[in-house]
């Protein structure tokens, strides 16, 4: 298994880098095992020490029906709770109406 560095450190000279000067999505075209599709978020990065350049993933995100999960950690959204809408018909008011 890889381990991980930190994404905004510059692997030639150490300097710790604030943002990516440039960044775009990439979207899989498959969806995973939950049925989710992943949207990685993709920087390229410029040391501002020796000017050193390179690419990076700066976040992932994965959404679906069940859910958003965004850099592992799972986003539930709640459901709003209403009371169901009761619609009352008397028969009498519609034979009324198709008798004209």
């Amino acid at each position: 298994m890889p381990r991980k560095t930190r994404i905004n450190k510059c692997p030639k000279c150490g300097t710790e880098v604030k943002e990516p000067i440039k960044t775009w999505q990439l979207v899989a075209p498959i969806p995973d095992k939950k049925g989710r599709i992943t949207v990685t978020v993709m920087g390229v990065f410029q040391c501002p020490g020796c000017g050193y350049k390179w690419r990076g993933v700066v976040s992932k995100i994965k959404v679906g029906s069940a859910g958003i999960e965004v850099g592992g950690k799972e986003i539930k959204e709640e459901e709003e709770k209403r009371p169901p809408k009761i619609i009352e018909i008397d028969i009498d008011n519609l034979e009324e109406e198709f008798e004209d």
